[in-house]
């Protein structure tokens, strides 16, 4: 039972790349922009409106992750652990990494996060919901790591 929790936690996580870039494209650039927008523009203060996808992103984990513990259905709570590990990674890569707006980590310095970089600034780029590229966040295209060597 530890494997398949085990393989269901990395599948979990990995599945998040996935539906995040999905929702990003589709409904962070799509009906729910209002949110998302001041994320595209420099606005005063501390929080954004956009900060509200981390409360939806969290309810299904914090649901599955309760559910499978308290009724014992492990599988669900592999499936919520997967969720929050990718929104702990989601956030120390995208908050801290990319925008600095947590300031206890020096950048890294590799190819890898100076693409992930370079490819969240080219999604910057725009502050329009249109025209965007680069919606994932742990997937980085090959000519972005071919161009920061």
């Amino acid at each position: 039972m530890i494997i398949k929790c085990l393989l269901v936690f990395i599948t979990s996580f990995v599945l998040m790349e996935f539906i995040a870039n999905f929702t990003h494209k589709y409904v962070m650039h799509g009906f729910m922009w209002y949110f998302h927008e001041d994320h595209h523009k420099r606005t005063p203060g501390f929080f954004e409106k956009n900060d509200i996808f981390f409360v939806i992103f969290a309810l299904p984990s914090i649901l599955l992750i309760n559910i499978g513990y308290f009724m014992g259905y492990y599988l669900l709570l592999s499936i919520g652990l997967g969720i929050m590990a990718y929104g702990l990674t989601y956030f120390l890569i995208h908050e801290v990494l990319i925008h600095r707006r947590f300031k206890f980590m020096d950048r890294l310095d590799n190819a890898y996060f100076r693409a992930l970089i370079k490819a969240h600034q080219d999604h910057h780029s725009r502050i329009t919901k249109t025209g965007c590229s680069n919606f994932g966040m742990l997937y980085v295209a090959s000519s972005y790591l071919k161009n920061v060597q």
